[in-house]
Formats: C-alpha cells, sequence, structure tokens
C-alpha cells in the first residue's frame, strides 16, 4: 500500500509508500510487508483529477501506484480537528443526481505541507494509493515475481525519486544459483495487465499463460523469467517456466486472437478498493500498464457565478450537511439555536436569520427519490451545467452586481471598428472560478465519449453511495466571445442539407458502432452527434488558442475552450459563443495576459490573424479536402496537427468535431463544399 498527500501552496501531491493490506487474495500476499512512510512521488492536484486519480495507475521513476479508493481516504481526515469543503450547489446537485442524494460535500485534495517549518500540522496527509500493478521483473535476471519476492528501499527522507523495490542476491544472467557475485538489482513493474469494459483491472495470469491455463508439472509454485525479444521475427516479451521451461509469448495475447486466449470470465477486481465484484459478464482484454484507455475520468464541472436568495439557502444547506453530517441536520432541524452554536464555529452566521437558517435545514433534508433520480438522469444533458453561464452572460446590467466573494469578475468590452461583424459581442473575464468534481471513472472507453450505462461508472468507495468526493477549486481568467445568434442559425440551416454534414454524420455513426465499448449500442448515436454550430465555435476557439498562446505570455497547452454552441428548443435559448480561459488549482490566479487581449484594438488584429492562419494550412490541400468516408470513421474534416488541433489540456472533445470548410470558405477545396460561416479569408 503507498500513500500521497496533495496540493500545497506550491500543489504538490506527495506520496508515503507501504505493502501491508493484502489486496488480493489469489494474487498478493503482502502482510509480510513493514510500512514505510516515506515520499515516494508527486503530483499537482489537476493531475489527481483528470490523470491519475483513484483507480488509476500513476508510474513513479522506480515502480507504479494506484491512488485508493475514499474509504481510505477517510482515517486521513478524521486526524484532522475540521475538514475543508468547496461550496458549489449547483455542481453539488449533478453529482446527487449521478451517485444518489448521500453525498454531503465536495472536498478538495488532502495536502501534505513541505518539511522544515516548527509546525507538524499535515504531517500525516495525504492520498492513500497501493502498490500496482505488484508483479516486478528483475532488471538483473529478468526474474518474475509478485511483490514479497522484492525488498522496497527509500531511506532519503527528501529524495522521493530514490524509493524502489530491489532483487536481493540476483544472481545475474548466465550465472548459477548460489554463484559469486550476487548483488542487489532494482525491479520495475511487469507491464501487462487484464481489464474490462466495466472497470474492473486484473494482475495478468503469468503462470497460468506460459503453461496454457494448466499447473506447472514440476512445481505448485514455479518461478518465472520475463526476458526481452530483441532479437528474431518474435514481438514483445517471452515467459519461461524455469522448473518445466515451458515459454510462450506475450505477443500471443494480442488482437482479437489473442484475447481467445485469455481467461473468458473476468473476475471482478478493483484494486483501488482491494475488492471483488461478483458475477462480471465481460470478457477481459490485455492492456498495457501506460496505456491511454487504462483509466479515464469522469467528471463535471462548473463557472462559480453570484447567487441570489434561493441560491444562497441552498449553499448555506451544502454547508450545514458538510459541517454536521444529514443525521446530525435532521436532529436539529427544529432548533435553530443549536444548530447556530454548532455552526458558528466555521460558519459565518452574523448576517443569517433564525428564519433562514430553519429553511437551509430544510432544504439540507430535502431530496429526490431514487426513483425520481434516475428519471433525472436518464434525461440529463451535460449542457444544463453551462446554460445558467450562458444565461449570465447576455445580461451585462448583472455584472455591475457582481460580488467578488464568487470569484467571478467580468466586463463587457467595446467591439473594434475593425472586428469581423459576426462577431457581436466581446466580454473580458477579469476573474473566474471553476469547480470540478470527481464522479468516477470508465476503462477501456471513456465514459463521456458514448455515455451510454451509468453501471459502466466505477465506483469511488465500496458502498455504492458515497458521502463526498473529490474536487478542485481553480482560479483563472479569460476571454468570452458571442457570434451572431442569427447569422449562425441561417447558416447552420445551410449547413445540415449539405453532403459534407452528411458524410460527417455518417462517419459518426460508423464510428459509434466500432467503439469497444460493449454497451455503446443501447445509445442512440445521432444524441451524440453535435451541431454544425459546434462543429464551427469548436474549429474557431482551436484557431484561436493557437493565436492567444503567442500574445498572451501563457502556452497553448494552458489555454482551454469552454464552448456554449447548441440551437434554440423548448427547454433553453439558442447559444453561440465560447470561453477561452486559463486556469490553475494550486495558485490564488493568473497573470491578467489572457484578460489583456480582450481590449478593441489588440482582439480585432487577433481575430484577423487567426482566421487568416487558418485559412491555409501546411498540409493542403491534403488537409482542406479531407472527407471521411466508408470505411473511415474520423470525427474531423479538414483540421490537422499543423493547422488546428490542440493538445489534450485544452480541447475539451479530444480534436474532434473540428473542420475548417465550417469556419472558412477555403480556396483549395473541391468536391464536398459549404459556405463558411467567416466567409473568405486571405491566408497568404
Amino acid at each position: 500500500m503507498a500513500e500521497a498527500s496533495t496540493a500545497s501552496a506550491d500543489a504538490v501531491a506527495d506520496m508515503l509508500a507501504d505493502a501491508t493490506d493484502s489486496l488480493d487474495p489469489l494474487t498478493d500476499a503482502e502482510n509480510a510487508h513493514v510500512k514505510n512512510r516515506a515520499r515516494v512521488g508527486s503530483a499537482r492536484p489537476s493531475s489527481l483529477l483528470y490523470t491519475y486519480g483513484p483507480g488509476a495507475v500513476m508510474d513513479l521513476p522506480n515502480f507504479a501506484v494506484m491512488p485508493a479508493g475514499l474509504d481510505d481516504w477517510d482515517p486521513i481526515w478524521k486526524r484532522r480537528e475540521h475538514v475543508p469543503t468547496i461550496i458549489e450547489p449547483r455542481l453539488l446537485d449533478v453529482v446527487r443526481m449521478h451517485l444518489g442524494r448521500d453525498v454531503d460535500s465536495l472536498r478538495p485534495y488532502p495536502w501534505q505541507p513541505k518539511r522544515g517549518g516548527p509546525s507538524t500540522e499535515g504531517t500525516d496527509l495525504g492520498v492513500p494509493a497501493r502498490v500496482f500493478p505488484q508483479w516486478f521483473r528483475c532488471t538483473g535476471c529478468d526474474y518474475l515475481g509478485p511483490l514479497p519476492r522484492f525488498t522496497y528501499t527509500n531511506t532519503h527522507p527528501f529524495r522521493p525519486d530514490l524509493a524502489q523495490f530491489t532483487h536481493e542476491s540476483c544472481p545475474g544472467r548466465g550465472k548459477k544459483s548460489g554463484g559469486k557475485g550476487k548483488r542487489s538489482n532494482p525491479a520495475v513493474p511487469a507491464q501487462h495487465l487484464l481489464t474490462c469494459t466495466n472497470g474492473h483491472l486484473d494482475e495478468f495470469p503469468y503462470a497460468l499463460w506460459v503453461h496454457k491455463g494448466r499447473a506447472c508439472p514440476r512445481a505448485e509454485s514455479p518461478d518465472l523469467k520475463m526476458r526481452d525479444a530483441n532479437v528474431g521475427g518474435s514481438v514483445g516479451s517471452t515467459i519461461v517456466c524455469t522448473q518445466c521451461s515451458a515459454s510462450r509469448g506475450m505477443s500471443e495475447a494480442q488482437g482479437r486472437v489473442g484475447r481467445d486466449k485469455l481467461p473468458q470470465k473476468c473476475r471482478g477486481r478493483h484494486p483501488h478498493l482491494g475488492a471483488f465484484d461478483a458475477d462480471c459478464d465481460a470478457r477481459p482484454a490485455i492492456v498495457l500498464m501506460g496505456a491511454s484507455n487504462l483509466w479515464f475520468a469522469s467528471t463535471q464541472s462548473v463557472i462559480v457565478m453570484p447567487r441570489d436568495d434561493k441560491q444562497q439557502t441552498a449553499a448555506l444547506a451544502d454547508q450545514m450537511r458538510a459541517e454536521l453530517g444529514l443525521e446530525k441536520v435532521a436532529k436539529y432541524q427544529a432548533h435553530p439555536d443549536f444548530l447556530r452554536d454548532l455552526l458558528s464555529a466555521h460558519i459565518d452566521l452574523e448576517t443569517v436569520t433564525d428564519d433562514e437558517l430553519a429553511a437551509a435545514a430544510a432544504k439540507a433534508m430535502a431530496g429526490d427519490s431514487d426513483e425520481v433520480r434516475q428519471d433525472k438522469l436518464a434525461g440529463w444533458d451535460p449542457i444544463d451545467l453551462l446554460v445558467p453561464e450562458w444565461a449570465y452572460l447576455q445580461q451585462p446590467a448583472l455584472f455591475a452586481q457582481q460580488s467578488n466573494s464568487t470569484g467571478l469578475m467580468v466586463t463587457e468590452r467595446d467591439r473594434g471598428a475593425k472586428l469581423h461583424p459576426h462577431v457581436q459581442r466581446v466580454v473580458a473575464v477579469n476573474k473566474m472560478k471553476k469547480v470540478n468534481a470527481v464522479l468516477g471513472f470508465t476503462r477501456l472507453d471513456e465514459m463521456d465519449r458514448v455515455n451510454d450505462l451509468s453501471s459502466r461508472l466505477v465506483k469511488l468507495t465500496r458502498n455504492k453511495r458515497p458521502r463526498w468526493v473529490p474536487a478542485t477549486e481553480d482560479r483563472g481568467e479569460g476571454v468570452f466571445l458571442q457570434l451572431d445568434v442569427d447569422a449562425v442559425a441561417a447558416w447552420e440551416t445551410v449547413v445540415l442539407a449539405s453532403p459534407l454534414w452528411a458524410e460527417h454524420r455518417q462517419a459518426h455513426d460508423r464510428n459509434f458502432a466500432r467503439r469497444f465499448s460493449e454497451t455503446a449500442k443501447n445509445v442512440d448515436s445521432a444524441t451524440r452527434f453535435p451541431a454544425p454550430r459546434y462543429w464551427l465555435l469548436h474549429t474557431f476557439s482551436h484557431a484561436l488558442i493557437r493565436e492567444m498562446a503567442m500574445y498572451s505570455g501563457y502556452g497553448a497547452a494552458s489555454l482551454s475552450e469552454r464552448i456554449y454552441g447548441w440551437p434554440g428548443s423548448a427547454e433553453r435559448s439558442a447559444a453561440a459563443g465560447l470561453l477561452i480561459c486559463t486556469t490553475a488549482s494550486d495558485s490564488e490566479g493568473t497573470l491578467g495576459g489572457l484578460v489583456a487581449l480582450s481590449q478593441p484594438e489588440r482582439l480585432q488584429s487577433l481575430v484577423s490573424s487567426a482566421l487568416r492562419r487558418a485559412a491555409r494550412c501546411s498540409s493542403d490541400p491534403v488537409c482542406a479536402m479531407r472527407t471521411p468516408r466508408d470505411p473511415e470513421d474520423f470525427l474531423h474534416g479538414a483540421a490537422c496537427h499543423c493547422c488546428t488541433f490542440a493538445s489534450e489540456t485544452s480541447c475539451e472533445n479530444a480534436n474532434r468535431f473540428l473542420d475548417r470548410r465550417f469556419m472558412l470558405t477555403l480556396a483549395t477545396t473541391t468536391g464536398a463544399r459549404v459556405p463558411g460561416f467567416f466567409g473568405v479569408t486571405n491566408g497568404s
């Protein structure tokens, strides 16, 4: 087992390693190890949110760990006098809709301050994590074995990179056991794992693999070796049994044919929980430790906005539940004086009346039944989180009334005389605060990509109803641009009838049908295909990110997008806008270089330059004419790394749904053509 602590002022997650708790009764034997609480690694809160959260494999310099489920975090927080929480009712309501009404709060990652000061506060805090994978290969003799066969060392408290597992008395390659020259050699994790679409993850059964599902005829627990194939025509590693000399290459386990040779039933293992699910009906597949499809975070985020009286009551109700828990709120709901005494130590209630306190208590106790919650979840759309933000940005009269306590400060900007006429409004986001929460994760296929069955969302606790979820609070700045909604609607009508749009729709249907997820067939692909205005805004956003990175003082990977693009319906008005922002969870804000670009003279020049650069790509005419046709199923058109693609930290949709032909009428385009929304721009 390993423990990690996250995010102090410099946003570092420090890890402590031990190997004590038995995780798997069949393949793990960790209980012989002694706890070691020296640091072994670090990560920023944003990494723990999107890359290395509970259930992910975090690759350290010499071995890997897996952040544990939230059950193992609770003992750490219980050592503290007060548990910090992040209050954002709009986001917490969405979390409860997904995970149940028992979720009391959003909590930041526990952090551990740097050593050296007189205070010992927080020295026992961290994000608990387990050593995983737990099969290692000796770099000196190729011995392959479970964790207890190796020795953990980390003697330097300020050098976490020195933490490693070693193979003591390693005989080396080509030497007889017991010969001279034995020494300790470092061991590295065995890379192969088994996973399934239900989110389970397990060690690869090397002993069964090399013996083709049977026991070794000469030893009950044979010693294995993993030899790299650097010569000849074979690919990958070879597993060898030292007792019976059986050998088998790992290349046989790859692909569709190899999957038939793997165990046909998943054991249902959740290493981050130290638990097993019964009766998993998915077939396991082989995956490498560093594979990009091993862990997909399922997160939701909102921009914090000024709250009206109703929202203030909801915020107080959430604070009440976070501090006292639902049971105590129910116990003292009819006694405002008791509630005030219990809460006053951590909540400022000087301006809160008894009636307001009673209303907040009633709000805290209120909650939807599971049936109502499931109905809401079935009809929920992620756009629902964006609608209030769009509505607020449409009311400049409210900007002067904003409270700095919300972390949001926006200013309506004048349009430059030379700004493209289709850019209708510009809003400078001087300050903003974004709250992000983790709902769970998936493996092999991203939940947000297909949004198929909620049962695919892997739980964060052994209990199906968590009491809290991890969250981060980011602060930053940005620029909001709104396009002419009527002009977008008129342009969209033309695009919907075009052959190019039909090609994109058919490619999306093929892509959706071929997904690895065994549950994607339960979803109508048409409900996951964004409207043409989203393609337009998304492509325009990427062009702006590339241009803004050259003048804002921030790298392109530090800029991110938030697209407000949907047609009008009975439930919501039409939207056509985008927010380019930069945020950080480990600082008090940003430096103002991005919001300065919203000044009329600078913005009109920047937009003109961005459109001019996007009009021509170094890969044209190939890029400009790219259209997916059967059997192709890629989800972009005239877009590539040379002209439009952005880093994964910037793009909200993994560089999908991009086509420069929707933004501009490209001179090099032939065949399927559509009028570009911004018309013809000189790309020279």
